[in-house]
């Protein structure tokens, strides 16, 4: 009887096998998971510079046309409406608009993306100089649409900095 043809050895080939195709494969998915989350970091980046730079318009294609905005308790609808009815004409009156302690979390579950930022942001006010600083934080939601990564969703709400 051969040794390598008993039902045993057979099974401790098979494990084998699958354990050796499983530790090759796994660098290939952890890289294009290191890939996926490069990009969606870089997605969540370039909007947070379009905040920034006081031009969110640079952040549109960035999102899907059937996006939804959510800001404070509101439903603000696309990006585009946002752009032109709430945030556009927002920034516009800032002179100032910068995040600090700013904090990032994304969790891949492809072909979605869930991210979540935690910040302080700063506002000064073109017209009198005010300033406003403020806890806030955003959730979104990513999708890869044709190779890039979109926002399908966000939501964002601050409140008042803890009294120190």
């Amino acid at each position: 009887m051969n040794p390598l043809n008993t039902p045993r050895s057979l099974g401790v080939l098979a494990v084998t096998g699958l354990l050796t195709l499983a530790l090759f494969a796994s660098p290939l998915v952890c890289a294009d998971d290191a890939v996926d989350l490069t990009a969606v970091k870089s997605a969540i980046a370039l909007y947070k510079q379009s905040l920034e730079t006081l031009d969110a318009t640079k952040a549109s294609p960035l999102f899907t046309a059937d996006s939804q905005v959510f800001e404070s308790g509101g439903v603000e609808g696309t990006y585009a409406h946002y752009l032109e009815h709430h945030i556009g004409p927002e920034l516009a009156e800032f002179r100032e608009f910068t995040y600090r302690d700013y904090n990032l979390e994304v969790r891949l579950d492809l072909p979605f993306a869930l991210v979540t930022e935690s910040y302080i942001y700063r506002i000064v006010v073109k017209a009198d100089g005010r300033v406003v600083e403020r806890q806030g934080v955003t959730t979104s939601v990513l999708k890869k649409v044709n190779g890039q990564w979109k926002f399908l969703q966000t939501h964002s709400s601050s409140r008042a900095l803890p009294r120190k």
